[in-house]
């Protein structure tokens, strides 16, 4: 019976979550074509506003129906002085789907709607694609080491798309969202990097260098975002079918030294000092995570 519960409550989930982005995906693909066809600077403010309630509103959806179908136990520290006129780098360690509703729950109205840095490519994806491009999600476009070898003319080319995508982030507030590992966690994928953490992969400094440096001027504060389960990591489907959760989150607010703010992420120099930097703070997270886990009994 229990099983059986838990397979109507996962269909249940998943078929409002499609249901519920195609619902809310409509006004906003209308609100984006006007804001296409009148791409005037009063307009703008105008659709973007409308934009951003739709947003807030499809996420306050999601919340809700999850709330009203399961009980989860959130153990939150650090959410007090966070503002929503604000630029925030947001990074946290990843290991489910689950961490992009965790943080869409705990940062919802508390600070700018979260911005993922997407891949050029997902502008194709079937409904979403439009979607992001319409909320103002920044698209990406990131050439390969061999890559610049061949076609040294490409070399800046990559940084100059990112300062162009973070441009409309210039007159107003906004949170970027990163998760630094490039992956989810995976004792797979643990053990074949070699990671010298225990509950993390190396970061990869390469997304969140480009952030800085096409955002420097705004972008002065990091919340740097733990997440454990101390029952298990649950997949998206272990999440909405379970009964119950109880998920761990510690936010550390963090200032943004000045000299990581608006250099050149292909400067050897600025690398090297940038990678110290997100390497002592990894180091850090993997030592709380470490208090978490022992303080829990996992």
């Amino acid at each position: 019976m229990r099983a059986f519960i838990g397979l109507l409550r996962g269909l249940t989930g998943a078929a409002f979550l499609v249901l519920n982005t195609l619902f809310w995906a409509v006004p906003v693909y209308i609100t984006a074509v006007f804001k296409l066809l009148l791409p005037f600077k009063t307009t703008r403010g105008f659709f973007d506003t409308i934009l951003n309630f739709l947003s807030y509103a499809w996420i306050y959806c999601i919340n809700a129906f999850i709330e009203f179908i399961k009980n989860v136990d959130y153990d939150i520290e650090g959410l007090e002085g966070l503002k929503r006129d604000e630029w925030y780098l947001v990074i946290a360690n990843h290991q489910t789907l689950v961490d992009i509703i965790v943080l869409q729950k705990i940062f919802h109205g508390r600070i700018p709607f979260l911005k993922y840095f997407l891949k050029k490519e997902l502008i194709w994806m079937p409904i979403l694609g439009l979607a992001w491009w319409a909320l103002d999600y920044p698209f990406m476009q990131r050439y390969p080491a061999e890559l610049l070898k061949k076609k040294p003319h490409l070399r800046g080319k990559d940084i100059e798309a990112t300062r162009k995508a973070c441009a409309k982030f210039k007159d107003r507030s906004a949170s970027i969202m990163n998760f630094v590992e490039g992956t989810r966690f995976t004792p797979a994928k643990h053990a074949a990097q070699n990671s010298p953490y225990e509950y993390l992969l190396k970061p990869r400094s390469g997304g969140i260098s480009y952030v800085l440096s096409a955002m420097g001027e705004n972008m002065r504060n990091l919340i740097d975002v733990t997440i454990v389960y101390p029952d298990g990591t649950e997949n998206a489907w272990g999440f909405i079918s379970s009964a119950n959760s109880r998920i761990i989150i510690r936010i550390d607010v963090l200032p943004i030294v000045t000299n990581l703010r608006g250099q050149d992420p292909d400067d050897p120099e600025y690398r090297n000092r940038f990678n110290v930097w997100l390497n002592d703070l990894w180091g850090k997270k993997d030592a709380k995570i470490a208090q978490l886990v022992k303080s829990n009994k996992l």
